[in-house]
């Protein structure tokens, strides 16, 4: 468990699967940035009982206020097996706990993390132009924005660009200094 100011990022456990398969499963809550793909919730059980939803090249976080209220989800995964480092991928899962400042704390913490515990020299983040808030939370983190990839994702029914924004582990803060905020 990582227990900054004001989020918590944990591992998954059995108990939340439901309630989070609930949250995900509306997608208009997911706004318009966030896939809208379905998950069967049998997929979601089936992966935690293989791994506890994390694993060498791909994990998930809860992230919880202090008193336990499930806001946010945060991973990581190896998009593509010669490149090198991982990709974050967050979501506030309730809309109005967006804009809290929630997610940046959470991102700051979780690569904070990733750093300490991989041997791993960037993450990346692939944000969709348009997604000032993920933006923001990027900027603020310290990731630099690396470039667009034209066309890249499908969502919404159409293709859009990717911004990819990178963070370096030199540039990253420590877990110590990220916990303390």
């Amino acid at each position: 468990m990582l227990k900054g100011k004001n989020v918590v990022l944990r591992l998954f456990t059995e108990e939340d699967l439901k309630e989070f398969s609930a949250l995900d499963a509306d997608v208009v809550a997911r706004g318009e940035y966030y896939p809208i793909g379905l998950r069967p919730d049998a997929v979601l059980h089936r992966r935690f009982n293989d791994t506890g939803l994390w694993d060498k090249d791909i994990g998930h976080m809860l992230i919880t206020t202090h008193d336990g209220r499930m806001i946010g989800t945060i991973f990581f995964f190896q998009g593509t097996p010669y490149r090198v480092g991982y990709e974050v991928g967050y979501w506030i899962l309730r809309p109005p706990e967006r804009g809290k400042g929630y997610m940046t704390e959470a991102l700051r913490i979780f690569t904070a993390y990733l750093f300490e515990v991989k041997e791993i020299p960037r993450l990346e983040l692939a944000i969709l132009p348009g997604n000032d808030a993920s933006r923001r939370v990027a900027e603020k983190c310290g990731f630099k924005l690396d470039g667009v990839m034209r066309k890249q994702y499908f969502c919404h029914g159409r293709y859009h660009d990717l911004q990819v924004w990178s963070l370096l582990r030199e540039e990253s803060p420590t877990l110590a200094d990220a916990l303390a905020g």
